[in-house]
Parts: C-alpha cells; structure tokens; sequence
C-alpha cells in the first residue's frame, strides 16, 4: 500500500498567519499533538504543542515561532512501512503527505494508521494465535505454511521479531480457527517450540479460575 491511499483531510492544515489560539484550538478539536504549516500548498513543518509551552501571548502568530520538527513527511509513492516508521522514530501523532514539488497532499493521522494495521494484522477476524520461536537458520515460512494449511487452517496474517545478539527468531501467526490442538501437535512433532497460545478454545490452564478466585478474595 502506498502512503497515499490513507491521506485524510479530516484536519486541516494551519497558515503561517493563524494564531497560537487557532493551534490549541484545533489540537484539542483533534486530540492531536502536532499539525502541519502549510501556505498556498507549500508544507512548511509540523508544529507541536511543545513549541507552545513557553508562549505567553496566545494571539502570536504561527510564522514567528520557530518549529522542533523538521521534515517529517512522507512522499505520496512512499510504502506505508515508511509511514509506520516514521511515526515511530519521531513519535508524532500525524505524518504529513507530500508529491515531489513538496506540496502538500493531507495527512495520516495515527488513528488511520491504527486502523489500517488492524486491517493488516486480521485482529477483527475471529482466530487462534500461536507464537513460535525458531532460529534464524530454521526460518522456513513455507514449511510452517504448510503444516497449518495440511490441518484445513489458514494464516490471516503473520509477523517476525528478532533479537539483537541473538539467533532466534519469534514468528506470531493469527489463524482462522480457534481450535488449534491439532496445529499444535503437528507443530510439537516437527520439534517447533511453541512459546504462547492465545484464543485456543482448546486450551486450560486454570488462570480463569485462579482469577475468579483472587476476584472473591478482594471483595471479602
């Protein structure tokens, strides 16, 4: 997916000529934490609530203070992992969108993009999850395709995680079926370490019961 294809105009973009006022107004119309400067469709920067903090006339204009982020902005062709970095590494709330003469195109919110990631990841779709941890070496996503699939299972979606100085890797699989006994057991035969199952209708370990339990204890 390319940045583009989240762009919002549902918050609009500040002029140089608006007021520190029309700032905190439309940040807290949002709940966001940032806005773009925009003028006659030239982005300028982000401007964040932090570069409000020690101005005192709340009628000061946007164009006289000086700005904490420079060029955080994606390129409309960009893929969405760079949006996703991007909020990441700047810790914004909004990634402004730009086409390559630096207009301004919109935004992606951090809502969108939370949105869009539990589209990706199928965590509205009804499923079991199994955590596996394997080595760089074993990392084989056909052979583990193949096992939940030769069980009539599918995988909605899937994501790894590595460790610095280490070898292993952890593999998060979210699988169309809530009942996963058997997917384990193919998974234990082919000497898979299984690390953690969530919504296994299959599974019991107690913790409900052990949670009923300390619930009486503190109402007594």
């Amino acid at each position: 997916m390319f940045a583009y294809e989240l762009i919002s105009d549902s918050i609009p973009p500040l002029k140089t000529s608006d007021t520190v006022q029309k700032v905190q107004d439309r940040m807290a119309e949002f709940r966001v934490n940032h806005l773009p400067v925009v003028n006659h469709k030239q982005f300028l920067g982000l401007i964040s609530d932090e570069d409000l903090i020690e101005v005192q006339d709340t009628s000061t204009q946007v164009g006289s203070l000086s700005l904490s982020i420079h060029n955080p902005f994606v390129f409309e062709d960009q893929h969405i992992y760079d949006v996703i970095r991007l909020f990441y590494e700047q810790k914004i709330s909004l990634v402004p969108v730009l086409d390559y003469n630096k207009n301004y195109r919109g935004l992606i919110s951090i809502n969108s993009m939370m949105e869009y990631m539990a589209t990706i990841t199928s965590v509205k779709e009804p499923g079991g999850i199994i955590v596996l941890e394997i080595t760089n070496r074993n990392n084989s996503l056909a052979h583990i395709s193949q096992i939940i699939e030769s069980d009539n299972a599918q995988i909605l979606s899937s994501y790894v995680h590595s460790f610095p100085d280490s070898t292993k890797l952890e593999i998060t699989l979210k699988l169309n079926r809530t009942d996963l006994s058997s997917i384990i057991a193919s998974f234990l035969r082919y000497d898979y370490h299984i690390k953690a199952t969530f919504n296994d209708t299959k599974s019991y370990d107690g913790t409900s019961d052990r949670y009923d339990q300390l619930m009486n204890y503190l109402d007594i």
